[in-house]
């Protein structure tokens, strides 16, 4: 199944348009997408028996396809060839820091650049669906509601800034810097969701294109990792890396620019689209300026 969302209510999203989840139930699921999470069993074969007449479809565009995310997780350097464009060393353990929730935005956006050297990436995001805490690999999946298509934007200079303490996160938490969607995909749509094509391009110029079955450290291995020392919450996302192809390893270096589309599509999922334009100036401009070349 496929849930998105549309007038901040949820949405079963099928070939004859968006099903609005409460009305078309009659009451028996909740209107909230964080609602959804307690039930997403039985949402899942509620949606797979059932048909729905018009009068349930809703028009307007689809919006964010979650609720709160209280925890967004992202992984570094978990795809090998990304690993080699950078000259980096592979990690025996995953790369974690955190893009904070402000930063996150749905599919069509529009979003301002802070300074001139602003990075694209695309991921595949695992949604969680239930409570996860020292979770064993070979359980892992199940505790995965969804995948969804991801962008983790980079500003590049503040992302690198402190040498040895880099601000990773800050880097990657502007407003807008945190695109996902265009929704939802119930993880018992994939024949085999480890293996999945992916792939971004930036106005029209393919940028990247894997496979996730190219990811050094697998969802599982990811949720396994990450439950070892804290609990993963229903609704929580995980950004589990980008393949190579990035701005700041390109020979000349390409960032984007006020005018520049990112598409960026997971095989299974969809097309996930942001739009780039010129924002305000960003007080930390003039020191981060001559950081990164």
């Amino acid at each position: 199944m496929r849930i998105g969302k549309v007038g901040g209510r949820a949405v079963l999203v099928t070939a004859n348009g968006s099903i609005d989840i409460e009305r078309a139930s009659t009451g028996r699921f909740p209107a909230d997408v964080d609602g959804l999470y307690e039930c997403w069993d039985e949402l899942r074969d509620w949606t797979a028996s059932g048909t729905f007449g018009d009068e349930f479809v809703v028009t307007g565009d689809l919006e964010m396809p979650i609720g709160t995310a209280r925890q967004v997780f992202a992984v570094g350097a978990n795809y090998a060839d990304h690993i080699a464009e950078a000259g980096a060393q592979t990690p025996e353990l995953p790369m974690i820091f955190t893009k904070f929730p402000t930063c996150l935005v749905g599919p069509e956006a529009s979003v301002a650049l802070p300074t001139g050297k602003v990075d694209w990436e695309v991921e595949l995001v695992a949604v969680i669906g239930r409570t996860a805490h020292r979770v064993a690999v070979d359980e892992a999946w199940s505790y995965v509601a969804a995948l969804t298509v991801g962008q983790d934007l980079t500003e590049r200079p503040l992302q690198l800034k402190g040498g040895r303490a880099p601000q990773f996160s800050l880097g990657k938490s502007f407003p807008g810097f945190g695109p996902i969607g265009p929704w939802l995909v119930s993880v018992d749509e994939f024949a085999d969701p480890d293996d999945l094509a992916i792939e971004c391009t930036v106005t029209g110029e393919l940028m990247q294109k894997s496979r996730t079955s190219e990811l050094i450290f697998s969802v599982p291995e990811l949720i396994a990792y990450l439950s070892e020392s804290c609990s993963l919450l229903p609704g929580d996302l995980v950004f589990t890396g980008t393949p190579a192809g990035v701005g700041v390893f390109r020979t000349p270096r390409r960032y984007l620019e006020p005018g520049d589309v990112i598409e960026s599509s997971i095989e299974g999922i969809g097309t996930l689209v942001t739009r780039i334009e010129s924002g305000p100036a960003y007080a930390g401009r003039e020191v981060l300026a001559n950081h990164v070349q």
